[in-house]
């Protein structure tokens, strides 16, 4: 439950970058922090911001403050930023945030993606979120990413690498470190999206990864929900907007009447060593979403899964339907054309999911200080580098081929 934040309070303050839209302000200050300064690259998220911040809409559960109220809005690239431009106004240098938050670009580690890494200009920006977190000196610190990101290869070519080298920067800046990846799906969100986050702290109690509150199959988890389904989610929205509606065209529609839901138009096979079959996957334009279940992950592109009507028509989930699947509210003012809506949407966080994270953290920004000590990476990390190694083995030439052909 979401706890009622009022104005006599001062909330702890938090910074993020990468804000995009602000799915992550609006997932924290549910929990109950103050953004103080939220930046981003890009024109249209940060005219999304602004709008939104000047419509004084309600924090849900707390009437008596509105999100991003008094925050500092700052478009500019990361890399020409420095502490001094994120502290608020007339903040000396002394002030520092009770936590710093980002998830910096995914793309150069999503399976969406080429996964170019840390060859993509986009995969050096963790090392600015280092630098920033060196420089604001928060007590905590959150950091959101694709579970791509646990088997990442490095400057030598080893999976895993990537994500050794985030927690051993973070630990040499003196901070503790607990990583983690959740399907917001688990924590009551209609969508199954997977993501890794990392909690650090500074010098207050590293906050615990939060429990589940639903699971999939509630028999196998006494005390948790089931997950909510897309079919459940979608009666609760309004009707959608006439405009937004995107229909197939005549061959499109044939296509997608022989399938099933949760299936879609497969991709061409691509053969691999131990696939000579081909490895094949779903055409991420074409799959027909399964109302039984919660909705697959919503993607930063103009084309989501198609819903079938009961009259057995098709139409797309509209932009209003992914944004309210990523839990923006839906005054929410976004900028920009139907592409540059649905791209930020796609990429921002699932606010539930962040919200559980926001209450952990809190509760560690209120307790007593500490010396906080690092947790081990997680058993599953090791099993999917392990996996990832033997893959790369297996198909790694072959892969690495494919990708320079369609650069």
């Amino acid at each position: 439950m979401t706890q009622r934040i009022g104005r006599s309070r001062q909330r702890p303050s938090v910074i993020s970058l990468f804000a995009g839209a602000g799915g992550m302000d609006v997932a924290l200050e549910r929990a109950g922090w103050r953004t103080v300064t939220a930046t981003d690259s890009d024109s249209d998220c940060v005219t999304t911001m602004v709008a939104s911040r000047e419509a004084h809409i309600p924090i849900m559960g707390g009437p008596c403050d509105t999100y991003l109220r008094g925050a500092r809005i700052v478009r500019a690239d990361i890399r020409g930023l420095n502490g001094a431009d994120l502290r608020p106004a007339r903040a000396g240098k002394a002030w520092r945030p009770t936590l710093l938050a980002g998830g910096p670009p995914c793309q150069p580690w999503s399976s969406a993606g080429l996964q170019r890494g840390l060859q993509d200009d986009r995969g050096q920006l963790i090392s600015e979120m280092i630098r920033l977190t060196d420089e604001l000196n928060p007590s905590l610190v959150l950091f959101e990413n694709v579970r791509g990101l646990v088997t990442a290869v490095g400057r030598t070519g080893r999976p895993g690498e990537v994500l050794a080298w985030i927690k051993a920067e973070f630990e040499n800046l003196g901070y503790a470190t607990r990583f983690a990846t959740l399907n917001a799906a688990d924590f009551g969100a209609p969508q199954r999206r997977v993501r890794l986050y990392m909690l650090a702290s500074r010098d207050v109690r590293l906050p615990a990864i939060p429990e589940p509150t639903h699971a999939k199959d509630p028999a196998q988890a006494p005390g948790r929900l089931p997950w909510v389904t897309l079919g459940e989610f979608l009666e609760l929205l309004p009707p959608p907007y006439p405009e937004d509606v995107v229909r197939p065209n005549e061959r499109r529609a044939a296509e997608l009447a022989t399938l099933m839901p949760g299936t879609g138009l497969r991709t061409q096979g691509r053969v691999e060593n131990n696939r000579p079959s081909g490895h094949w996957g779903y055409r991420q334009d074409c799959f027909v979403a399964d109302p039984l279940v919660p909705s697959r992950t919503i993607r930063a592109a103009a084309t989501p899964d198609w819903i079938r009507e009961p009259s057995g028509a098709h139409r797309r989930l509209t932009w209003r339907e992914c944004a309210a699947l990523q839990g923006f509210p839906p005054e929410w003012r976004f900028s920009g054309g139907a592409a540059s809506r649905f791209r930020q949407i796609g990429n921002a966080v699932q606010t539930a999911m962040v919200e559980a994270l926001g209450r952990a953290l809190l509760a560690s920004a209120d307790g007593a200080r500490e010396v906080p000590h690092s947790a081990p990476l997680p058993a599953e990390f090791h099993r999917r580098v392990r996996y990832t190694v033997a893959e790369h083995k297996t198909n790694g030439e072959h892969r690495v081929r494919v990708r320079a052909s369609v650069r």
